[in-house]
């Protein structure tokens, strides 16, 4: 295989208060809010962007923040759990500072040899944080976590799958290499990057689809280098006789999305032109940015947003 995809370039999951999920991320754990702006398909709720301190592909985890939306309903053909990356012993210091935010932070058994510390956001969406050796280009957030202990960017994402030899093959052909089977978890392996390469697959026959609502993974986004590869990757996808999307501009990447055999929502992106595009490195995440197309309706889009207090170093008044 000539071209294979460097690993993950963010995930995107449902919220439903916006100021808590803000609290959350940017508070108890230390991310950097890296992009304010909405969703551009509903530009009447905000669309958050946390990550480390320069936003690198691998690092982002993104929000919808929908007030008022119903819980999600755990199932097949989702993403099920979210693992950020920390530095080996870190775990100590992160188990009672989730107790105190009332993430119920549960030791797991070891996954391939790495500490596994489970727990959960406000909305419920399954995270976790894995011990392991931390890459010497890691730029954690600085926003109150000791950078010894700090997350260094997404470490997994679990496919939770009713049927998965399909979607390994895709993996596969992504570029993802298959490296260890371990209780009945598969696991892939992305080369190209630091952060942010590992997928891993559980499967559960019978067991229903999930719903999304607050709480649930929206997509998952694979990163690709520039215009030209993501154009390559969809004629790819189209022999592959998957339903790909046209190229889609999201201001900080271009995507093209697909769902791949078990119904998981993929996603890939362009790792250019990055957050900086709209606002100096020093002030990401300071206001609320929109494209181009969307600035002829700022004041109302501006109303229509709840408003957001400033609480935590690394997060942006309203």
């Amino acid at each position: 295989m000539s071209e294979r995809i460097p690993g993950i370039h963010h995930v995107t999951a449902i919220a439903g208060d916006a100021q808590r999920n803000l609290d959350f991320y940017s508070g108890t754990l230390g991310l950097r809010l890296v992009k304010r702006t909405v969703n551009f398909d509903d530009p009447g709720t905000y669309h958050f962007y946390f990550g480390d301190e320069r936003g690198r592909p691998g690092t982002i985890l993104t929000f919808f923040p929908w007030s008022g939306i119903g819980k999600g309903r755990p199932g097949t053909g989702e993403v099920s759990a979210v693992a950020f990356a920390v530095p080996p012993g870190a775990h100590a210091y992160w188990q009672p500072r989730l107790d105190a935010a009332g993430a119920s932070p549960v030791a797991a058994a070891p996954r391939f040899g790495e500490p596994v510390l489970a727990f959960t956001d406000p909305d419920g969406l399954p995270l976790e944080l894995v011990e392991t050796a931390i890459p010497s280009g890691a730029s954690p957030a600085v926003t109150g976590v000791p950078a010894a202990h700090a997350i260094t960017g997404l470490h997994a994402a679990t496919l939770h799958l009713r049927s998965r030899a399909r979607t390994e093959q895709l993996l596969e052909r992504l570029g993802l290499e298959r490296v260890g089977e371990e209780s009945g978890r598969v696991r892939f392996r992305a080369t190209g990057a630091d952060v942010g390469t590992v997928i891993d697959t559980v499967e559960s026959p019978g067991v229903r689809h999930g719903d999304l609502g607050a709480g649930s993974v929206h997509h998952i986004a694979f990163r690709t280098h520039d215009d030209e590869s993501q154009a390559g990757w969809l004629v790819r996808l189209q022999q592959l006789e998957l339903r790909v999307t046209p190229v889609q501009d999201r201001q900080y990447f271009h995507s093209i999305y697909f769902r791949e055999p078990g119904g998981v929502l993929f996603e890939i992106a362009t790792d250019p032109p990055g957050f900086a595009t709209d606002e100096p490195l020093e002030r990401l995440g300071e206001s609320l940015r929109l494209p181009e197309w969307l600035e002829p309706m700022r004041a109302r889009i501006e109303r229509a947003l709840p408003p957001l207090e400033r609480r935590h170093a690394g997060q942006a008044n309203a």
